[in-house]
């Protein structure tokens, strides 16, 4: 005579914890992507939610369908910490092909004008180059995210619509030649900018000041702030990883996510205020009013997001406001 056994209340409970823990340790924190072409960062963004079975996912800056590279997305808690790293400096690796422009300022658009490329040397586009480091007035593609009355530029471009030209201030660090350059081939460079830069438009743009137009033909994200492409993995190796209940090394845990700016700690005392969204009165301050802080407190957790209201003296006394605040 057989028997059919039932769950126990002690193995359910058991089997709601083991999914409950898996993946584990991958709550609330970074994730380094290595994106892929051909697919847009939401998509990454929606894979992911699906590999780690967490919904609150986000991500520091967008790569276009057809760039590969470094995509930061942020987990759980750390999803309040995107609108900072956002903002950190980017480098890239990529290549512009000139003699040819498109209405995406890449090779993916529809042409709309060719050149011969005559009296072009490597020594001109380096030097053309060198005339782009520092920061410019720059307008994005009209097939970009960029919004206008809360309408993407992209948009309006496919409904025929005229797209407005806005302009933003961009700083880039640097633009070289990532290789020797010959006749006939793309010119490869290394692009590191200011957050909100399109490598599209500088690709248009070198084409413009060489007199033969170009397209960006390759793009690649390698960093994002201190963040690098060679500590990132892709979400097959993610998936993989989620499977075997292994760690990933392209997990940053919380309190270990570097932002952009400078940190204080604070003692018990302080903690507890800041908790409350009270200022506080701390040493190691850097930087001017204004300027956004890390506040940790003795076990280095990271427990605020603040701004300097105020400097003290001349040395490192200033008040601290903070401004998203942690349980």
């Amino acid at each position: 005579m057989h028997t059919l056994l039932k769950s126990t209340p002690d193995t359910k409970m058991m089997n709601d914890t083991a999914k409950a823990d898996s993946p584990p340790k991958m709550r609330d924190g970074l994730l380094l992507i290595d994106k892929h072409a051909g697919c847009t960062s939401h998509d990454i963004v929606a894979s992911t939610r699906k590999i780690l079975r967490q919904k609150k996912i986000g991500h520091c800056g967008t790569l276009d369908p057809a760039a590969t590279g470094l995509l930061l997305l942020t987990v759980g808690k750390a999803t309040r910490l995107t609108r900072f790293l956002i903002r950190a400096p980017k480098v890239y690796e990529g290549s512009a092909r000139l003699g040819v422009a498109t209405d995406t300022y890449d090779i993916t658009g529809t042409v709309t004008e060719e050149k011969p490329v005559v009296d072009v040397t490597e020594a001109k586009i380096r030097a053309t180059m060198d005339t782009f480091v520092g920061s410019y007035m720059q307008a994005p593609p009209s097939y970009s995210a960029k919004k206008v009355g809360g309408v993407k530029l992209y948009e309006l471009a496919r409904r025929g619509e005229e797209v407005p030209e806005i302009r933003k201030e961009v700083t880039v660090y640097e633009f070289r030649l990532a290789a020797p350059w010959a006749e006939g081939e793309d010119v490869p460079f290394v692009l590191g900018c200011s957050s909100g830069t399109y490598a599209r438009s500088l690709a248009h743009e070198l084409g413009e000041s060489l007199g033969c137009g170009a397209a960006l033909a390759t793009l690649r994200r390698t960093k994002i702030g201190s963040f690098s492409l060679d500590n990132a993995v892709d979400l097959d190796a993610l998936r993989a990883a989620r499977d075997a209940g292994e760690p990933v090394g392209a997990w940053i845990p919380f309190d270990e996510i570097e932002l952009p700016f400078g940190q204080i700690t604070t003692d018990l005392q302080q903690e507890r205020r800041i908790q409350h969204g009270q200022t506080v009165l701390v040493r190691g301050v850097e930087g001017k009013e204004g300027d956004w802080v890390m506040i940790k407190n003795e076990s280095r957790k990271l427990i605020a997001v603040g701004a300097v209201v105020e400097r003290i003296g001349t040395g490192d006394m200033g008040v601290v406001q903070p401004k998203v605040v942690f349980s």
